[in-house]
């Protein structure tokens, strides 16, 4: 049996947006491609300000949201792939945003 490889064009980030449901990436070839915020819990939970402040990473192949420690890479929102993070692991993330002067 020949089985066949499908061979994934990844196209670099040029422009995001992300609103209270979505997030959404215009890619360089011209495509736009999105996805359920709650794919995303820290940028689900994340101020307006915090999920406006990104910078693409990797010449484009990846976002990178300081305020909140959170990347996402092209090839993950290509392939469906929502985040990898633990309940355990975003429990902790969020106890910590929780500080002091919070």
């Amino acid at each position: 049996m020949h089985i066949s490889a499908t061979e994934l064009a990844i196209s670099c980030a040029r422009d995001v947006m992300v609103d209270d449901s979505a997030l959404s990436v215009e890619l360089e070839d011209g495509r736009r491609i999105s996805a359920p915020l709650d794919w995303y819990p820290r940028l689900a939970t994340a101020t307006p300000d915090e999920r406006g402040c990104w910078r693409l990473i990797g010449n484009g192949i990846g976002i990178h949201w300081d305020a909140i420690d959170e990347d996402i890479s092209i090839e993950g929102l290509l392939l469906g792939r929502p985040s990898g993070e633990s309940q355990a692991s975003f429990r902790r993330w969020l106890e910590g945003r929780k500080g002091p002067g919070r």
